[in-house]
Parts: structure tokens; C-alpha cells; sequence
């Protein structure tokens, strides 16, 4: 019989720190895939973000770097550009990327640079206590709006993948979700664009990732799951942007 599915060879095998029904272990699945399908396990590096993936290089077999609470793509930048030949990409949440990033997300995606970004969206911060981030859904409840956010006092959510796909310097700007396995199919295919992108040297490349977080919504993870495909999509809508 043919063995049509195997463990990627760029995922470690090792016990997840994650919540139950979190979305990061998909996330880190289509990752490892993708390096795999495309060969450049020894010339990928990823940038790990401060955030619920801080420890993203426990799982990933290949060469990661750190970087501060939002700079990782100060990280990447420098990176890519001494090391042009190689593949960079982050792997930010909304607080590091949309929050206190939102700086380094902005410049470098103006000046164009040739790197892949991977934004995961789970509308709350989950490092740091479930507090409202700045993708949280107007009327959704936190850990600092505990009524639900007020756009009137906390502001309407940021739509960073469309203010992103204005900017002159970026290719790519793919919004999908991992709710569901047909959407996970989705998800892999325009990260792998994303990655083909930065191969072909054609500039800066996002993937927003909806992601589950069944912790610090207060639901189960199948519910979770029906969240974002009945309410945060509405919000976020998916599909290529740019």
C-alpha cells in the first residue's frame, strides 16, 4: 500500500505546550510541510515571536532565531539581507505583529522586503492572560473588556492584511482560516505561495491565519471552531486580498 501521509520531517516529535483545540499546531504543521515539499529545510529560517508560539523552534527542525516582543521582522530584514540566499520567514500572533510590531510590519512592508510573513489572528492575547488585542472583535469580551470591546472607547478591529495590501512594496496578501479541514487545505496552499513568492524573489508576502483559542474565548474547541466560521470570518473575510 502506498503510504500517502508521514510525519514532516521539519516537525520534531515532541510533546506540545499549546492549549487543547489551539491553532498553532496546525499552523506548524502546514510550515513543516511546505519546507519539506519545497526542499529548503537547510536554508529556511524562521523568526520566533514573543507570544503564545514563543517557543515555535521546540517543534521546528531547522534553524530559528528570536527576536524581541514585535521586532521580529527588524530580525528578519537584517537576516535576509545578509543572507540573501536564504529563506525567511516570521510567524507572528496580532499583539507582536498588529500591536507593538505594527511599526516593523509597516516599513518593512513598504520598503518591499523580499521575506514571507505568517500572522496568526486569534483576536485575543494568549501569552500574557487573554487581554483585548487589536484584532479582538467589537462586542467580544477580554480580560480588559470584560463588557465586550467598546469601539467608541477601544476602536473598531485592525484589518492589518488590508491596510498592508495598499502598500506599493507587497505582492502577496492571502487571509485564510484553519476552522475547518477544507479551509486547512486552503491555508497550506497560499502559504505555499507565499513561499514560492520570496524563491522567485518577487517581494513581501503575508498569510493571515484565523486561528482558534478556545482558552481565552471561554469556548470549547469545536465551538471555537464554529466562532470563527460564523462570526470572525464576517469580520475578517477570507480570501486573497493582493
Amino acid at each position: 500500500m502506498e503510504k500517502i501521509y508521514a510525519h514532516p520531517r521539519s516537525l520534531r516529535d515532541t510533546t506540545t505546550h499549546y492549549c487543547a483545540g489551539c491553532g498553532h499546531g496546525i499552523a506548524h504543521k502546514l510550515v513543516s510541510q511546505i519546507v519539506d515539499e519545497l526542499d529548503i529545510r537547510e536554508k529556511v529560517i524562521a523568526i520566533a515571536p514573543v507570544g503564545c508560539a514563543v517557543l515555535a523552534y521546540d517543534y521546528w527542525d531547522f534553524d530559528c532565531s528570536e527576536a524581541a516582543h514585535g521586532r521580529a521582522l527588524a530580525v528578519a530584514t537584517a537576516i535576509k539581507r545578509v543572507r540573501p540566499d536564504n529563506l525567511v520567514f516570521t510567524y507572528q500572533g496580532d499583539g507582536d505583529l498588529a500591536a507593538i510590531g505594527t511599526n516593523e510590519t509597516i516599513h518593512a512592508a513598504n520598503r518591499g522586503e523580499n521575506l514571507t510573513v505568517i500572522f496568526i489572528n486569534n483576536a485575543v492575547y494568549g501569552m500574557t492572560g487573554g487581554q483585548m488585542a487589536p484584532t479582538t472583535l467589537a462586542g467580544q469580551k477580554t480580560a480588559t473588556t470584560p463588557l465586550g470591546r467598546n469601539v467608541h472607547e477601544q476602536g473598531y478591529p485592525l484589518k492589518i492584511s488590508e491596510l498592508l495590501a495598499q502598500l506599493p512594496g507587497v505582492c502577496y496578501v492571502e487571509r485564510v482560516s484553519l476552522h475547518s479541514p477544507a479551509e486547512v487545505i486552503k491555508a497550506k496552499k497560499a502559504l505555499k505561495q507565499a513561499f514560492v513568492n520570496q524563491i522567485n524573489k518577487a517581494g513581501f508576502s503575508l498569510v493571515e491565519m484565523l486561528s482558534p483559542c478556545p482558552t481565552y474565548w471561554g469556548l470549547s474547541p469545536l465551538k471555537s471552531m464554529d466562532w470563527i466560521r460564523d462570526v470572525m470570518s464576517k469580520e475578517f473575510p477570507l480570501g486573497r486580498i493582493k
